[in-house]
């Protein structure tokens, strides 16, 4: 499978994401920090007015060692000290925390009252200040920003790690889901591209033969039975044309706008025993059994009548003029099972899984396309049922579809005639599998 597309798509996707990631990291940092900021400020506010409360003594409290806030705000994780300066006139320092940086003239020079402000004090690093004004005195408390600066720093390396990680688990991701949701379409394409060319295949055969029998006809004069001869032969070709333009055209159809389920219940035995009925002349003998219950499922009637058509044909033509066709409807449980069975050479293991693929034929033998069993199957599918394929009894093959019991829409009296709904074996003869089987006529050489 190509993915190119998916992992173009996974890219973008990714791209975009690593766009919402960096967004939401930088705002993410913002409120860290304007939250560490506040904190900060608040401290500070707090140990400036505990020192406003005793003006007296705010010389002697600062000259003390770790001068530290009060109650549990009193040190940051790293155990830094709430630092204090009282600058005098002309920027003199009058007194200061034991261990403070120095202050620069020009942090005190300009400070307004009440004004908060980061700045570096030499060596030591930054630190948020804020300033009170007392006369002509100056104030100053501060706080090292090296524990919040490590604080964002790890912040910032876990996110610069998690960054690629997450982002690599999300290309990955993307990428798996683009190519899962692109199997199905990959899928579709290929199965068009082999039935555009089995079905070019398949028309070029009857094409060729038309126009090998029609050159043949005209290279030299010839007798009007030989001419006869010619033109059944272009017939018997251009009705097979016909029957596989019509079944490629069913599908195509049935492919691009699925029909809507939206008819009432159809009685199965009913169906079942109308289409054995057409199967006459020459051919297997054909016995139906039937159930005397109602048999009513939620399909169409013309897609019912086409599959048991497809399913009869198809087991006629395999079984052989002097075989055996057994043809069932039965409730077990909540389902009604449609079973056919022949006498046929059945149909290895191994061919199973590829039955019901459009042109799939394991044998030569019939004049068909290989359509049939695809439509069937497209209609089973479409009518919820269930196929099960395996060996008969007779010692053929047994195909069995069943459904989901439906319920009628309003009670019908006398709802079938009482041929067919009769319980037993009813033994018609066949028809030849090009003869009678209806719509299902071009589906009987599916089956290997």
């Amino acid at each position: 499978m190509k993915i190119g597309h998916a992992a173009r798509v996974a890219g973008v996707t990714t791209a975009a994401i690593t766009i919402i990631y960096v967004v939401c990291v930088t705002v993410l940092n913002l409120i860290v920090s304007a939250h560490l900021t506040a904190q900060i400020d608040g401290r500070l506010g707090d140990r400036l007015n505990d020192l406003r409360q005793h003006p007296a003594e705010i010389a002697e409290q600062l000259s003390r060692p770790g001068i530290v806030s009060d109650g549990d705000d009193a040190d940051d994780d790293d155990g830094s000290p709430v630092i204090g300066w009282l600058v005098g006139p002309g920027g003199r320092i009058v007194a200061r925390t034991q261990g403070a940086p120095a202050l620069s003239a020009t942090l005190t020079a300009g400070a307004q009252n009440g004004q908060a402000v980061t700045a570096t004090l030499g060596l030591s690093g930054p630190f948020r200040l804020k300033v009170f004004r007392s006369g002509a005195d100056l104030l100053v408390v501060g706080f090292s920003l090296a524990g919040d600066q490590r604080i964002e720093r790890w912040l910032l390396i876990g996110e610069i790690t998690a960054g690629p990680v997450l982002l690599l688990a999300m290309f990955a991701g993307s990428l798996l889901i683009g190519l899962r949701a692109q199997a199905p379409v990959e899928q579709s394409r290929r199965r068009q591209l082999e039935f555009t060319a089995d079905a070019s295949h398949e028309l070029r055969t009857p094409l060729s033969v038309i126009r090998a029998e029609t050159d043949l006809a005209l290279s030299s004069p010839r007798e009007s039975a030989d001419y006869r001869d010619a033109l059944v032969r272009i017939r018997g070709e251009s009705e097979r044309l016909r029957r596989l333009v019509e079944d490629m055209l069913w599908l195509a159809r049935f492919d691009s706008e699925p029909p809507q389920l939206d008819e009432g219940p159809v009685d199965l035995a009913t169906a079942a025993q109308e289409c054995t009925d057409r199967f006459r002349s020459v051919g297997p003998a054909v016995t139906a059994t039937v159930t005397t219950e109602p048999a009513l499922i939620n399909a169409p009637p013309e897609w019912i009548d086409r599959l048991a058509g497809v399913l009869l044909d198809n087991a006629c033509r395999y079984a052989g003029p002097d075989g055996q066709v057994r043809v069932g409807v039965a409730l077990t449980g909540n389902r009604i099972t449609l079973t056919v069975e022949d006498s046929g050479p059945g149909i290895p293991v191994e061919q199973r899984t590829t039955l019901f693929d459009r042109f799939s034929r394991a044998t030569e033998l019939g004049s068909g396309a290989g359509l049939g069993l695809a439509i069937g199957d497209s209609v089973v599918r479409s009518t919820g049922g269930r196929w099960e394929v395996g060996d008969s009894p007779l010692g053929g093959a047994r195909l069995a579809v069943s459904w989901r019991h439906a319920q009628p829409h309003r009670a019908e009296p006398g709802r079938r005639p009482a041929a067919s709904g009769a319980s037993g074996a009813i033994t018609t003869s066949s028809a030849s599998a090009g003869q009678g089987s209806g719509n299902g006529g071009n589906s009987g050489q599916d089956k290997p």
